[in-house]
């Protein structure tokens, strides 16, 4: 079995420091990799980028994707990496997940963080994707990101991937 076919890690990064995370899973599992990637871009500015994300994290707000997943049915164990904004996973997360049926499939979320921790991200992605079964997820330190790989190794080994 081809497994890049059976594993995907789909993300989205504003910092690079998630990209860095998701290409590390890859590597390791041999997955396809999906960027999500948001129509309009978020602020480079730190401080603007997160009065955006308040905003829209408190409003609901589910930004148009500028790409969409092609041939989601291929792949049977999905990573899905995002960003601590405010506890939660980043908007354009929310609408990937929103707009994609998960059913049976495998979901592993992760997310990075700049001192939060995982906050609700990886109970916010199984809230998101109900009717698919849940691997234990993980969250990175954003400052440790260019060193993690032991800790994703380590990681993928707990939970049989």
């Amino acid at each position: 079995m081809n497994r890049t076919k059976k594993f995907l890690v789909a993300y989205y990064s504003h910092s690079g420091n998630t990209r860095t995370i998701a290409k590390l899973i890859q590597n390791f599992t041999n997955s396809g990799l999906f960027e999500i990637l948001p129509k309009q871009p978020y602020p480079e500015d730190y401080n603007k980028c997160v009065e955006q994300a308040k905003r829209e994290i408190n409003s609901g707000y589910k930004p148009e994707l500028q790409n969409n997943i092609p041939n989601l049915e291929t792949y049977k164990i999905i990573f899905i990496g995002s960003p601590n904004w405010w506890s939660t996973i980043a908007p354009p997360v929310v609408t990937f997940l929103s707009g994609c049926d998960f059913s049976g499939k495998i979901v592993i979320p992760f997310c990075t963080h700049g001192g939060g921790g995982q906050g609700h991200c990886l109970t916010d992605v199984e809230k998101l994707t109900p009717k698919s079964v849940h691997s234990e997820g993980v969250a990175f330190s954003g400052n440790r990101v260019h060193s993690a790989q032991p800790e994703i190794e380590k990681w993928l080994q707990n939970i049989k991937y």
